[in-house]
Protein backbone atom coordinates (compact mmCIF):
# COMPACT_ATOMS: atom_id res chain seq x y z
CA UNK A 1 0.00 0.00 0.00
CA UNK A 2 1.37 3.40 -0.72
CA UNK A 3 1.72 6.11 2.02
CA UNK A 4 -1.25 8.51 2.29
CA UNK A 5 -1.36 12.28 1.24
CA UNK A 6 -0.24 14.07 2.95
CA UNK A 7 2.23 12.39 5.29
CA UNK A 8 2.18 14.98 8.73
CA UNK A 9 5.31 16.80 8.60
CA UNK A 10 7.52 15.45 12.12
CA UNK A 11 9.08 19.25 12.71
CA UNK A 12 6.64 21.88 14.39
CA UNK A 13 5.55 24.32 11.71
CA UNK A 14 7.29 28.08 12.18
CA UNK A 15 4.13 30.34 12.38
CA UNK A 16 4.04 33.87 11.79
CA UNK A 17 1.31 36.32 11.68
CA UNK A 18 1.45 39.94 9.74
CA UNK A 19 5.17 39.23 9.63
CA UNK A 20 5.93 38.66 13.58
CA UNK A 21 6.40 35.29 15.55
CA UNK A 22 3.08 34.20 16.40
CA UNK A 23 2.02 33.48 19.99
CA UNK A 24 -0.30 30.99 21.02
CA UNK A 25 -3.02 34.29 21.79
CA UNK A 26 -2.38 35.34 18.56
CA UNK A 27 -3.97 32.61 16.80
CA UNK A 28 -6.93 32.02 18.76
CA UNK A 29 -8.66 33.76 16.00
CA UNK A 30 -8.02 31.45 13.92
CA UNK A 31 -9.91 28.74 15.27
CA UNK A 32 -13.35 30.65 14.77
CA UNK A 33 -13.27 28.43 11.59
CA UNK A 34 -13.69 31.20 9.23
CA UNK A 35 -11.18 32.09 6.85
CA UNK A 36 -9.54 30.67 3.25
CA UNK A 37 -5.82 29.59 2.75
CA UNK A 38 -3.30 28.46 0.22
CA UNK A 39 -0.54 25.98 -0.28
CA UNK A 40 2.31 25.31 -1.70
CA UNK A 41 5.72 24.09 -2.59
CA UNK A 42 8.80 26.33 -1.79
CA UNK A 43 12.12 25.55 -3.86
CA UNK A 44 15.04 27.98 -3.15
CA UNK A 45 13.04 30.93 -2.88
CA UNK A 46 10.60 29.71 -5.88
CA UNK A 47 7.23 28.65 -6.00
CA UNK A 48 5.36 27.26 -9.29
CA UNK A 49 2.38 29.08 -10.07
CA UNK A 50 2.65 32.33 -7.92
CA UNK A 51 0.18 34.47 -9.69
CA UNK A 52 -2.27 31.88 -8.96
CA UNK A 53 -1.83 31.56 -5.79
CA UNK A 54 -2.04 35.53 -5.01
CA UNK A 55 -4.86 35.70 -7.01
CA UNK A 56 -7.00 33.35 -5.21
CA UNK A 57 -5.69 34.72 -2.12
CA UNK A 58 -7.27 38.27 -3.02
CA UNK A 59 -10.00 36.97 -4.90
CA UNK A 60 -11.01 34.91 -1.46
CA UNK A 61 -10.69 37.47 0.77
CA UNK A 62 -12.79 39.72 -1.07
CA UNK A 63 -15.38 37.35 -1.42
CA UNK A 64 -15.35 36.08 2.41
CA UNK A 65 -14.11 39.70 4.01
CA UNK A 66 -15.19 42.46 1.57
CA UNK A 67 -11.54 43.49 1.63
CA UNK A 68 -8.78 42.94 -0.91
CA UNK A 69 -5.24 40.98 0.21
CA UNK A 70 -2.04 43.00 -1.81
CA UNK A 71 0.26 40.35 -3.40
CA UNK A 72 3.12 41.99 -2.56
CA UNK A 73 2.16 42.29 1.29
CA UNK A 74 1.66 38.43 0.79
CA UNK A 75 5.06 38.16 -0.78
CA UNK A 76 6.79 39.87 1.90
CA UNK A 77 5.50 37.67 4.52
CA UNK A 78 6.24 35.13 2.74
CA UNK A 79 9.66 35.58 2.63
CA UNK A 80 10.04 36.94 6.33
CA UNK A 81 8.58 33.62 7.36
CA UNK A 82 10.98 31.30 5.10
CA UNK A 83 13.92 33.73 6.63
CA UNK A 84 12.22 33.27 10.19
CA UNK A 85 12.14 29.40 10.08
CA UNK A 86 15.78 29.32 7.83
CA UNK A 87 14.38 27.76 5.01
CA UNK A 88 14.60 28.04 1.28
CA UNK A 89 13.17 24.60 0.52
CA UNK A 90 9.79 24.11 2.50
CA UNK A 91 5.77 23.45 2.71
CA UNK A 92 3.88 26.72 3.22
CA UNK A 93 0.63 27.65 4.06
CA UNK A 94 -0.67 31.07 4.20
CA UNK A 95 -3.88 31.40 5.71
CA UNK A 96 -6.08 34.26 5.99
CA UNK A 97 -8.67 35.08 8.70
CA UNK A 98 -10.39 38.86 9.54
CA UNK A 99 -9.50 39.59 13.65
CA UNK A 100 -13.21 38.93 15.38
CA UNK A 101 -12.96 41.79 17.58
CA UNK A 102 -12.52 44.01 14.27
CA UNK A 103 -15.39 42.68 11.99
CA UNK A 104 -15.25 44.56 8.67
CA UNK A 105 -11.16 45.35 9.53
CA UNK A 106 -8.58 44.11 8.12
CA UNK A 107 -6.97 40.82 7.39
CA UNK A 108 -4.81 38.90 8.98
CA UNK A 109 -2.32 36.85 7.38
CA UNK A 110 -0.86 33.74 9.06
CA UNK A 111 2.41 31.97 7.42
CA UNK A 112 2.71 28.48 8.51
CA UNK A 113 6.49 26.45 7.08
CA UNK A 114 7.29 23.44 7.18
CA UNK A 115 9.29 20.69 5.88
CA UNK A 116 9.46 20.56 1.95
CA UNK A 117 7.23 17.61 0.77
CA UNK A 118 6.78 15.62 -2.55
CA UNK A 119 3.73 13.29 -3.60
CA UNK A 120 4.79 9.90 -2.45
CA UNK A 121 5.01 7.71 -5.15
CA UNK A 122 1.96 5.77 -6.53
CA UNK A 123 0.18 4.21 -8.18
CA UNK A 124 -3.02 4.93 -5.28
CA UNK A 125 -6.03 3.38 -4.81
CA UNK A 126 -8.60 5.50 -4.45
CA UNK A 127 -12.10 4.96 -2.87
CA UNK A 128 -15.49 7.07 -3.59
CA UNK A 129 -17.04 8.84 -0.56
CA UNK A 130 -20.61 10.48 -0.42
CA UNK A 131 -19.34 14.19 0.06
CA UNK A 132 -19.09 17.44 -2.07
CA UNK A 133 -17.20 20.31 -0.45
CA UNK A 134 -19.45 23.60 0.41
CA UNK A 135 -18.24 26.40 -1.78
CA UNK A 136 -16.52 24.20 -3.26
CA UNK A 137 -14.52 26.81 -4.89
CA UNK A 138 -12.93 28.23 -2.33
CA UNK A 139 -9.80 26.95 -0.66
CA UNK A 140 -11.42 27.69 2.93
CA UNK A 141 -10.74 26.65 6.63
CA UNK A 142 -12.15 23.96 8.19
CA UNK A 143 -12.19 20.88 5.90
CA UNK A 144 -14.24 18.33 9.26
CA UNK A 145 -15.79 16.38 6.37
CA UNK A 146 -12.62 15.64 3.99
CA UNK A 147 -10.52 15.00 7.29
CA UNK A 148 -12.83 12.74 8.51
CA UNK A 149 -13.71 10.66 5.27
CA UNK A 150 -10.11 10.83 4.68
CA UNK A 151 -9.33 8.64 7.77
CA UNK A 152 -11.60 6.67 6.77
CA UNK A 153 -10.70 5.30 3.66
CA UNK A 154 -7.19 4.96 4.83
CA UNK A 155 -8.37 2.81 7.43
CA UNK A 156 -9.94 0.67 5.00
CA UNK A 157 -6.03 0.44 3.34
CA UNK A 158 -6.78 3.40 0.59
CA UNK A 159 -4.62 6.37 -0.28
CA UNK A 160 -7.32 9.19 -0.90
CA UNK A 161 -10.72 9.81 -0.87
CA UNK A 162 -12.74 10.76 -3.85
CA UNK A 163 -15.72 13.10 -2.92
CA UNK A 164 -18.57 12.41 -5.36
CA UNK A 165 -22.18 13.47 -5.17
CA UNK A 166 -25.32 11.77 -4.82
CA UNK A 167 -25.49 10.60 -8.35
CA UNK A 168 -21.94 9.05 -8.55
CA UNK A 169 -20.67 12.35 -10.10
CA UNK A 170 -16.85 12.78 -9.43
CA UNK A 171 -15.38 15.95 -7.95
CA UNK A 172 -12.63 16.27 -6.67
CA UNK A 173 -10.35 13.80 -4.48
CA UNK A 174 -10.01 15.20 -0.46
CA UNK A 175 -7.07 17.56 -0.75
CA UNK A 176 -6.68 16.83 -4.78
CA UNK A 177 -7.73 17.28 -8.22
CA UNK A 178 -8.81 13.97 -10.42
CA UNK A 179 -8.20 14.18 -14.03
CA UNK A 180 -8.59 11.58 -16.54
CA UNK A 181 -7.18 10.48 -19.52
CA UNK A 182 -9.31 9.37 -22.90
CA UNK A 183 -7.03 8.43 -25.73
CA UNK A 184 -4.53 11.34 -26.34
CA UNK A 185 -6.54 14.09 -24.19
CA UNK A 186 -7.52 14.63 -20.74
CA UNK A 187 -11.44 14.97 -18.82
CA UNK A 188 -11.32 16.97 -16.22
CA UNK A 189 -14.93 16.83 -13.65
CA UNK A 190 -17.62 19.53 -14.06
CA UNK A 191 -19.31 19.08 -11.01
CA UNK A 192 -18.19 21.64 -8.60
CA UNK A 193 -14.99 21.68 -7.26
CA UNK A 194 -11.73 23.76 -6.45
CA UNK A 195 -9.74 24.50 -9.45
CA UNK A 196 -6.59 24.16 -7.95
CA UNK A 197 -3.13 26.07 -8.71
CA UNK A 198 -1.50 22.40 -10.07
CA UNK A 199 -4.43 22.00 -12.38
CA UNK A 200 -4.16 25.67 -13.25
CA UNK A 201 -1.38 25.34 -14.06
CA UNK A 202 -1.04 21.91 -15.63
CA UNK A 203 -4.35 22.81 -17.69
CA UNK A 204 -1.87 25.53 -19.42
CA UNK A 205 1.20 23.50 -19.99
CA UNK A 206 -1.23 21.04 -21.60
CA UNK A 207 -2.23 24.14 -23.71
CA UNK A 208 0.95 24.51 -24.32
CA UNK A 209 1.60 20.85 -25.31
CA UNK A 210 -1.27 20.88 -27.64
CA UNK A 211 -3.21 18.53 -25.78
CA UNK A 212 -6.99 18.09 -26.08
CA UNK A 213 -8.47 19.19 -22.55
CA UNK A 214 -12.43 18.65 -22.05
CA UNK A 215 -14.52 18.98 -19.12
CA UNK A 216 -17.92 17.02 -18.34
CA UNK A 217 -19.59 14.71 -15.79
CA UNK A 218 -17.63 12.11 -15.10
CA UNK A 219 -19.30 9.17 -12.95
CA UNK A 220 -18.73 6.30 -10.87
CA UNK A 221 -20.18 3.95 -13.40
CA UNK A 222 -17.88 5.19 -16.36
CA UNK A 223 -14.33 4.88 -14.70
CA UNK A 224 -13.32 1.50 -16.80
CA UNK A 225 -14.41 3.93 -20.07
CA UNK A 226 -11.68 5.44 -19.52
CA UNK A 227 -7.54 4.59 -20.26
CA UNK A 228 -6.43 6.10 -16.87
CA UNK A 229 -6.40 8.79 -14.47
CA UNK A 230 -4.36 10.86 -12.07
CA UNK A 231 -4.21 13.00 -9.13
CA UNK A 232 -2.59 16.45 -8.42
CA UNK A 233 -2.14 18.62 -6.10
CA UNK A 234 0.81 21.03 -4.78
CA UNK A 235 3.39 18.35 -3.92
CA UNK A 236 3.01 17.10 -7.61
CA UNK A 237 1.13 14.41 -9.59
CA UNK A 238 0.44 11.42 -9.02
CA UNK A 239 -1.53 7.58 -11.02
CA UNK A 240 -3.96 6.58 -9.72
CA UNK A 241 -4.57 1.87 -9.97
CA UNK A 242 -8.01 1.82 -8.58
CA UNK A 243 -10.79 3.70 -7.77
CA UNK A 244 -13.36 1.65 -5.31
CA UNK A 245 -13.52 -1.72 -6.64
CA UNK A 246 -12.71 -1.13 -10.46
CA UNK A 247 -8.61 -1.11 -11.96
CA UNK A 248 -7.46 1.42 -13.46
CA UNK A 249 -4.90 1.33 -16.40
CA UNK A 250 -1.47 3.35 -15.65
CA UNK A 251 0.01 2.28 -18.92
CA UNK A 252 -1.53 4.94 -21.27
CA UNK A 253 1.26 7.27 -23.25
CA UNK A 254 -0.32 10.58 -22.09
CA UNK A 255 0.06 9.67 -18.05
CA UNK A 256 4.17 10.37 -17.77
CA UNK A 257 3.42 12.97 -20.45
CA UNK A 258 0.86 14.96 -17.69
CA UNK A 259 4.16 14.48 -14.89
CA UNK A 260 6.69 15.34 -17.20
CA UNK A 261 4.93 18.85 -18.21
CA UNK A 262 3.96 20.19 -14.91
CA UNK A 263 7.35 19.24 -13.80
CA UNK A 264 8.83 21.82 -16.47
CA UNK A 265 7.25 24.45 -15.71
CA UNK A 266 9.97 27.00 -14.36
CA UNK A 267 9.48 27.98 -10.65
CA UNK A 268 8.48 31.58 -9.63
CA UNK A 269 10.44 33.89 -7.13
CA UNK A 270 8.59 34.65 -4.20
Amino acid sequence: MTERIPPTPAASPWVEIDGRAAGAQDLVPVLAGYGHFTAMQVRGGRVRGLRRHLERLDGASRELFAAGLDGERVRAHVRHALDGAGRADASVRVNVFQPVDEPGGPVAVVVAVRPPAAMPPGPYRVKSVPYQRPAAHLKHVGGFGQAYFGRQVAAEGYDEALLVGPDGEIAEGAITNIGFVAANAVVWPQAPHLRGITLQVLEEALDGAGIAQSRRPLRLADVDRYDGAFLINSRGTALISRIDGTPVPTTAELLPRIGELYASVPWDVI
